[in-house]
């Protein structure tokens, strides 16, 4: 989810089927009820979940079961094979993606944050899917720039907010066409309704830069704290 250290405001709650983080966009009982009718993951997923939720400090930068089973989901529907991802934060994403790509299938995933990269590449290492996946350590727009044109299947942006419209055209340039860009946070709490903070800002500019695209077909979905699904056109 968020990848900003000063956003707190998932909240925990625990059901027979595990701990969850939930976010205050939509009521509680109705994200526990989506959870609790949703597919669990696999079993490094959910410990890779319980330790997010009570081992960082950042719980709410989680995707979570129904975010998670989502992405995995458009990955299978849409076949992409080659998928990149700007935020790993703990790897939950990023290794629920690896799971369900073909043998020959690989996402690049890249963390800035050195402390986070350790435990991602840590439950990668347990999973057989892990091979699947490279972390790159190191500034995403850096990474993003070695990258070749067209050649990527499905782009997945969770990172720092300030650069979410850089990291756009950058994945607008790497994706090829009929790929997909999918934004996630893009609700920012709500918050882009009435942007003044730097982040709010930053979040609803990138909102109207994306439907501005006549590139691009767009659909603007409510999951969780919003994800902005984009299909570049052909």
């Amino acid at each position: 989810m968020s990848r900003d250290n000063n956003e707190g405001s998932g909240r925990r709650y625990g059901s027979s089927a595990g701990i969850y983080c939930f976010m205050d966009m939509v009521a509680k009982e109705a994200e526990e009820y989506a959870a609790d009718h949703t597919t669990p993951m696999s079993t490094l997923l959910e410990e890779v979940e319980n330790f997010t939720l009570t081992r960082t400090s950042y719980p709410s930068m989680l995707t979570g079961r129904v975010e998670g089973r989502f992405l995995q989901l458009i990955t299978l529907l849409s076949g992409a094979k080659r998928i990149v991802e700007i935020g790993t934060f703990t790897g939950y994403s990023a290794l629920a993606m690896a799971e369900v790509l073909p043998w020959d299938g690989q996402v690049v995933t890249i963390e800035h944050n050195h402390t986070y990269a350790e435990i991602a590449q840590a439950f990668f290492d347990r999973s057989p899917s892990g091979t699947k996946i490279v972390l790159c350590s190191g500034e995403a727009l850096d990474v993003l720039k070695t990258l070749p044109d067209g050649e990527t299947d499905l782009v997945f942006i969770d990172a720092d907010k300030r650069n979410y419209c850089a990291y756009y055209r950058e994945s607008m340039r790497i994706v090829r066409e009929g790929g997909l860009i999918l934004a996630d946070n893009a609700l920012w709490y709500g918050r882009v309704l009435n942007p003044k903070d730097d982040d709010s800002i930053a979040m609803a500019e990138f909102n109207d830069l994306a439907n501005s695209d006549k590139k691009a077909e767009k659909l603007f979905l409510t999951i969780r704290d919003g994800i902005y699904l984009i299909k570049k056109r052909n």
